[in-house]
């Protein structure tokens, strides 16, 4: 069986027909309304949108491909415990709601890190956007990359042409069409990754039976939800998801820059809360819909396991071949679930490459630049556009040189993305409820929270992964393999990682250790390299508050209190009382008399440069 014949004419000409649409959608915006020429209509939408298409697009961006690939995957190889998971988003969705967004919305910053300056220093908010960038410029290639990896070793699309199909069309409309053409194609792609997961959960049910998946989904010991273990090293229990699932989430919806930036296209805080709770049911549905396809996956392998079986390389290709070989003779099937899956990919992508591009100007350029330049409106547009362009293609060469550069560069740069949530989040709850803490704490708790997390995520060795049992009695007799690895090559196999890990932090990427490398670590190392990924958010967050705070007191505290930088509950003195109550005597970056300035990099545009 050629699994590259499966992926025919039709299947090119509709993966080709979403490709088109999403260029489309970018030229359209590009040439009407204000056609993308002031700063504030390309990357804050005027302020305009509406809450239906912010809310599919916070959801898609959260979402990647690699997500939608791996929650399957989660599902097949460990069973359903990870779906508690759903809990801490209902739990967060009002934390984000009612302690971050309506810091943010006072100060209408296009830059989450302005808010750091305004409170701590340029040193801070400078350290902060840098970590920041570097995540998500090494995490944007890993999202073109993986999926595009998984999808070509089945269906036989060229992985160098998808990454340059997928690749230059999100940079093509995310610059032309900056984040309006964004938050639209966000809406047509969430509907095609729905249709990609509900296609196969249509065929496993019409195949097995909605009853019997579950009936063979238990009796395979997949079915597990009340995992209640207190143990820190259980890879899934409902503590680590349920406490650690809200660390994730708040990191992600809270503090990151792109999803911040989303909700402020809205126009008022009201609608962009309300914006955050229509995206929670949305968020819901798929990864509980994606979790089931994983169960169906089960249901169809579950005697003859297709990794064991030598018909795939690699577990990332699960879903991709159960397509394939169920579906892929009916005509544009298969395109359309290519399509599905790449779309998770351009809508992550397309969030980086505007959030990327945004803080680059605000925290790198506009602060720096010196006023004789006069950087205006147009001239700040047509520099964020060239960013865009810049960043997709490091995007793709970060893609192809993952290929080349082997699983270390991947682990890392997961890694990477995952360790650094946790200190970040801290940093700006720090901020926001901590009145005494100022830069010396603030840093120091940042830097010590990250070395701590990038320790535990990078340090050897990992316990083996539980996979649950597979079998192979009822594969044929004459059982060939269908899907090799030559498509893959060695060095940039991943099979070895688990995808799900990836979007909720840290992946842990080994899939087993060796007995005399775990007797050369010490007994002590080993219990903290084997706690779970789960957890690696919350313990980054907790270290760089308690440090924050113990060296703001050990340094003199802060004594400048500005209402608009803290939580809204948080009782602060009357501005001219707070001069008095000295709580420090050291603040970093302004006298001890001074007013905090309003710093937004905005402001500095020189507004002569706005004729058009």
């Amino acid at each position: 069986m050629d699994s590259q014949s499966y992926f025919g004419i039709v299947d090119y000409i509709v993966f080709a027909a979403v490709l088109a649409f999403s260029s489309a959608i970018g030229i359209y915006f590009r040439f009407t309304g204000g056609k993308q020429k002031t700063f504030k209509e390309y990357m804050l939408a005027d302020n305009s949108m509406p809450m239906l298409p912010v809310a599919f697009s916070l959801m898609a961006s959260f979402m990647s491909a690699i997500t939608i690939l791996g929650v399957s995957k989660e599902n097949y190889m460990f069973g359903t415990q990870f779906i508690v998971i759903n809990i801490s988003y209902i739990i967060s969705t009002p934390i984000v709601c009612y302690f971050y967004l309506p810091v943010f919305f006072r100060l209408q910053n296009t830059s989450v890190y302005e808010y750091l300056e305004r409170r701590f220093g340029l040193l801070t908010r400078t350290t902060a956007s840098l970590a920041f960038s570097l995540q998500m410029t090494l995490y944007m290639g890993i999202v073109l990359y993986a999926p595009a990896l998984a999808l070509s070793a089945v269906t036989g699309i060229s992985l160098q042409w998808s990454i340059i199909a997928v690749g230059l069309v999100c940079t093509f409309y995310s610059t032309l069409g900056g984040m309006k053409a964004v938050l639209v194609t966000d809406v047509f792609q969430s509907l095609l990754m729905f249709a990609a997961i509900f296609a196969v959960i249509t065929r496993g049910v019409k195949d097995h039976g909605l009853s019997n998946i579950f009936k063979i989904a238990k009796e395979g010991e997949r079915l597990e939800f009340f995992n209640v273990s207190p143990d820190p090293r259980e890879r899934h229990t409902i503590w680590s998801l349920g406490i650690g699932g809200i660390f994730t989430y708040c990191s992600l919806y809270g503090v990151n820059q792109a999803q911040v930036q989303r909700l402020l296209t809205i126009k008022d805080l009201r609608r962009a809360q309300g914006s955050l709770w229509i995206q929670w049911p949305i968020l819901t549905l798929l990864s509980l819909s994606t979790s089931f396809a994983g169960l169906v996956l089960y249901a169809q392998y579950h005697l003859c396991d297709p990794i064991k079986s030598g018909r795939i390389s690699n577990s990332d290709q699960l879903l991709p071949f159960y397509v394939v070989e169920t579906m892929g003779m009916i005509p544009g099937l298969s395109g359309l679930f290519v399509s599905g899956i790449f779309s998770g990919s351009l809508s992550t992508v397309s969030s980086a490459l505007n959030s990327l591009a945004a803080v680059t100007v605000q925290d790198y350029i506009l602060p720096f630049a010196p006023s004789s330049l006069g950087i205006g409106e147009k001239q700040a547009t047509k520099i964020s556009k060239i960013l865009a362009c810049v960043y997709g293609g490091v995007c793709m060469i970060i893609a192809f040189s993952a290929k080349l550069l082997g699983t270390g560069v991947l682990q890392a740069s997961l890694t990477i993305f995952g360790a650094v949530g946790g200190p970040l989040l801290s940093l700006f709850t720090l901020g926001m409820l901590c009145k005494c803490a100022n830069q010396k704490g603030a840093m120091s708790g940042l830097l010590i929270g990250l070395v701590f997390t990038l320790w535990i995520g990078f340090g050897r060795p990992k316990p083996p992964l539980p996979f649950k049992p597979v079998s192979v009695e009822g594969c044929p007799a004459d059982n060939t393999t269908l899907i090799t690895s030559r498509t893959l090559g060695e060095e940039a196999v991943l099979g070895n990682i688990t995808l799900t890990e990836i979007t909720v932090d840290v992946a842990n990427m080994t899939q087993g250790v060796d007995s005399a490398e775990v007797v050369e670590s010490t007994s002590f190392l080993h219990e903290i390299y084997a706690v779970s990924y789960m957890w690696i958010a919350a313990i980054g967050f907790l270290i760089t508050l308690l440090v924050g705070v113990i060296v703001s007191r050990l340094t003199g505290g802060n004594e400048i209190l500005d209402h608009d930088l803290f939580a809204t509950w948080i009782h602060l003195p009357p501005p001219s009382a707070a001069l008095e109550e000295d709580m420090c005597s050291d603040k970093v970056d302004l006298p001890g008399n001074a007013e905090v300035p309003q710093v937004s990099s905005s402001a500095k545009l020189t507004p002569e440069s706005t004729k058009l």
